[in-house]
């Protein structure tokens, strides 16, 4: 069998400017806080980041419906960066698959100063 060169795919393109200049678990793992240098800066609960996990394994269970509505008292455990476009955060409840790009924790940030909710928060 012949050598047959393998068309490798372009490095997937991703916004330097969702990567944020700073990022804090708060003590307890309760919350991951981020600033961008635009100005954007949010509070994202643990429960939220764990609701909101893309990972193969919750999207399975959400199209199964089996996926939880709630994770009363979840926490972060750890943050990992992975390779400068995302981390990977693990959870109290043992869930450690999530990788979650920078650009989607910025979005999720932008959800958060924008709900209603977030609003009355910070009021």
């Amino acid at each position: 069998m012949a050598n047959c060169e393998i068309e490798l795919p372009s490095p997937p393109p991703f916004d330097r400017d969702a990567i944020p200049d700073a990022a804090t678990l708060s003590r307890g793992g309760t919350a991951l806080k981020l600033i961008w240098r635009d100005g954007l800066s949010a509070t994202l609960p643990a429960e939220r980041l764990r609701l909101r996990c893309r990972c193969a394994w919750c999207t399975r269970d959400r199209i199964v419906d089996r996926f939880p509505q709630s994770f009363a008292d979840i926490a972060v455990t750890h943050v990992e960066p992975m390779g400068g476009y995302a981390v990977h955060i693990a959870f109290t409840d043992g869930h450690a698959r999530g990788i979650f790009p920078w650009a989607y924790l910025r979005a999720l940030a932008a959800e958060a100063v924008d709900s209603p909710s977030a609003a009355a928060q910070a009021a």
